[in-house]
């Protein structure tokens, strides 16, 4: 690890985690830590993986911080999945994750291996997707297992047609089903089912990591804040674990306000998620309407132009989830999802809450992160991919961000 003190956080797929983790952060403010920034690795990261992530990310923090800050480093371990996508998804590395799920993951293998140019193996193929992510129902009924949201389109629609979008999207195509039709043309579908697979677990994973940071780290920081309560916490998320820390807000104990500030970098859930009310049906709100207001400091939410993962894959499944409070992606022109409903709060920002403030890299870096309040950053100029982010620039915004820089 790069730097100390530092502490792991470790959570189950419910959000628990083992016993004494609130007295080992608290033994931090006991040894003279003031500011805690706690990072969230985001989805597709392995144990391993994501400590190396952490000791990456936090490596300038050092360099960075004022004379006499205490800081204190925390990373939150979660059971976010491995995949690697090549040449077909490693099946095995998703058992680790899913391991009541390893006869459908088996098949579902076998299926993407030998791609049969076959509508039902497609539709077996289907029914696999659905088993794996507790789909349920039938004729237009259909519920994730434990939830009432609807489930995205792309798990209960046509099979065939839901591999040839994807397998469209992927080739840089319109989107649309080709003229050829299916046919000879199916086996090539299965490049598409490969993303379906994909989208799959990031479905799961997307639930997954909401219930990790209000059922886990959110009542953690509760127990904490109570066990030493003039520690600031500062929490950073990546992807899904942008997701994750803001859920976190969710499930602070009445009162709680342990948290100074967070930073969210090419976080992958709605834009909209923290809008009192939705632009396109002012009677709803955002799955996290007004969470920011439990942040005794800034909420500040980079993005990026550059990060095509959230920019045509996510914005795809968004849209056929109908899923814009939650779950968000990159608006991008695929299927004419230009509709901002389908944007995702790393594409460009917290949207729909008023007196959120706009500034791009340069200017945080020349002026600091305003004091409180939503502060959108577009950090283009050094985020080229979804996953570029060990940048000692965002480190920088960072420790703006938590009051703690020189």
């Amino acid at each position: 690890m790069s730097v100390e003190p530092y502490q792991e956080i470790t959570f189950d797929k419910e959000g628990d985690g083992p016993p004494g983790q609130t007295a080992a952060l608290a033994a931090l403010a006991r040894r003279g830590v003031t500011d805690l920034v706690v990072l969230a690795h985001g989805w597709n990261n392995s144990p391993s993986g994501a400590t190396r992530l952490c000791s990456d990310f936090f490596a300038p923090f050092p360099g960075l911080l004022a004379p006499g800050a205490e800081v204190g480093y925390a990373g939150v371990m979660w059971p976010s999945m491995m995949f690697t996508g090549e040449p077909v998804p490693d099946y095995r590395a998703l058992v680790t994750v899913l391991p009541e799920k390893e006869p459908v993951l088996d098949r579902i293998t076998e299926l993407l291996v030998t791609a049969p140019a076959d509508e039902g193996a497609f539709a077996e193929f289907g029914a696999l997707l659905r088993e794996l992510a507790d789909v349920h129902g039938g004729g237009g009924r259909e519920r994730a297992a434990g939830s009432g949201e609807p489930v995205p389109e792309f798990l209960v629609a046509d099979p065939v047609e839901v591999c040839a979008l994807f397998t469209e999207a992927l080739e840089g195509g319109a989107g649309a089903v080709p003229e050829e039709g299916f046919g000879e043309g199916l086996k090539r579908y299965w490049k598409g089912g490969r993303e379906a697979l994909r989208q799959a677990t990031y479905y799961v994973m997307k639930k997954r990591s909401g219930q990790v940071g209000e059922a886990g780290l959110g009542p953690l920081l509760g127990e904490v804040a109570r066990a030493a309560p003039g520690l600031r916490v500062h929490l950073v998320g990546h992807s899904m674990g942008a997701r994750l820390v803001a859920h976190a807000l969710k499930g602070l104990p009445s009162g709680a306000r342990p948290v100074a500030s967070v930073t969210l970098l090419q976080g992958a859930f709605s834009h909209y998620a923290f809008a009192g009310r939705l632009p396109h049906d002012p009677r709803r709100s955002g799955s996290l309407r007004d969470m920011q207001e439990r942040v005794r400091g800034p909420l500040v939410a980079c993005y990026s132009r550059h990060d095509t993962a959230l920019g045509v894959m996510y914005p795809l499944a968004s849209r056929l989830a109908r899923d814009s409070e939650s779950l968000g992606a990159a608006a991008s022109g695929l299927l004419g999802s230009g509709d901002p409903r389908w944007g995702a709060i790393g594409h460009d920002g917290v949207q729909a809450v008023p007196g959120t403030v706009v500034r791009n890299l340069a200017a945080v870096l020349r002026e600091g992160v305003p004091a409180s309040g939503c502060v959108n950053v577009d950090a283009a100029e050094v985020v080229l991919s979804h996953s570029d982010i060990c940048r000692p620039e965002l480190a920088r915004v960072v420790v703006s961000a938590a009051g703690a820089g020189r």
